[in-house]
């Protein structure tokens, strides 16, 4: 029995790679997360897209508020109808573009560097906490395009707010776009080997939203040293992970070395993977 989808939505999912709206809360309770995250920001000194790279990731080990958006029932329950019962967050990271600014990310996978293993159960839910359309810079789908598997990337692309700056090496075919438009307190699913992008944000509002990677705990991560998630529903009956702990203080001491450790030992497999792919795909030409 599914707990949030129909069973069309769950097949449209499956057969297109995505499926968005999806209804998390109220637009004022969305105003209150984007007010958390805006006291963050204060309390690091700088917008996230500008201060240390840790904090765009991973905040659930920092604050509470940011525990309640990754365990969020209704985002839990829609991924548990396409992954099932068992789940982690493999990361989460804030995708935030400021008005005005060049920032965008070109036609890549999600999976290319993640290192997961069956990688195609790895769902991102992105949650809107404001408006995210075509002028603010929304995310674009090519739909079905998951069935080609995983495609080769290149890195260093400029002005990308992905870390690597990846981008699909062999222009995707554009003929079908879906744009994933969604209100503050929406959210969408999509596939770790949909092929997506995202433009400049030209509205006169921050375009806000917070990318959570979810697992199955049965999935596993390929490189040879263990990488951290954190369990969100269920059990971990495989071990695969070494589990983080939630915070029990706010940005207190504790949360921030958990917080930092995470961080440290996500990015490190994070660039192995990255050279991993550029090794294996340049061994291929």
């Amino acid at each position: 029995m599914t707990k949030m989808l129909s069973q069309p939505q769950i097949d449209a999912y499956h057969r297109d790679g995505f499926l968005f709206p999806i209804t998390a809360m109220t637009p004022s309770e969305a105003a209150g997360f984007r007010a958390e995250l805006e006291t963050f920001e204060r309390r690091v000194g700088n917008k996230l897209p500008e201060a240390d790279e840790k904090y765009r990731s991973r905040s659930y080990l920092l604050f509470d508020w940011a525990q309640r958006l990754v365990r969020h029932p209704a985002i839990l329950d829609a991924v548990e109808d396409v992954i099932g019962q068992d789940i982690l967050v493999y990361t989460a990271t804030w995708f935030i573009k400021e008005p005005g600014t060049d920032a965008f990310t070109a036609w890549h996978q999600d999976a290319t560097h993640f290192g997961l293993d069956p990688n195609h159960l790895h769902v991102t839910a992105w949650i809107a906490l404001s408006d995210a359309t075509t002028d603010s810079g929304c995310m674009q789908f090519l739909p079905r395009s998951i069935k080609d598997g995983q495609r080769a990337h290149s890195i260093g692309l400029r002005s990308s707010i992905n870390a690597a700056g990846q981008f699909i090496r062999d222009s995707p075919d554009e003929q079908e776009i879906t744009d994933c438009t969604l209100m503050p307190g929406q959210f969408s699913l999509h596939n770790t080997l949909l092929v997506h992008r995202s433009g400049a944000n030209l509205s006169n509002d921050r375009r806000i939203g917070l990318g959570i990677s979810y697992i199955p705990t049965s999935v596993r991560h390929v490189g040879s040293a263990r990488v951290p998630a954190h369990l969100v529903r269920g059990e971990d009956r495989y071990g695969h992970f070494d589990l983080d702990p939630a915070p029990v203080g706010d940005f207190d001491n504790a949360a921030q070395e958990v917080h930092a450790s995470s961080y440290r030992r996500w990015r490190d497999a994070y660039v192995r993977e990255t050279e991993r792919h550029q090794q294996q795909y340049l061994a291929a030409e």
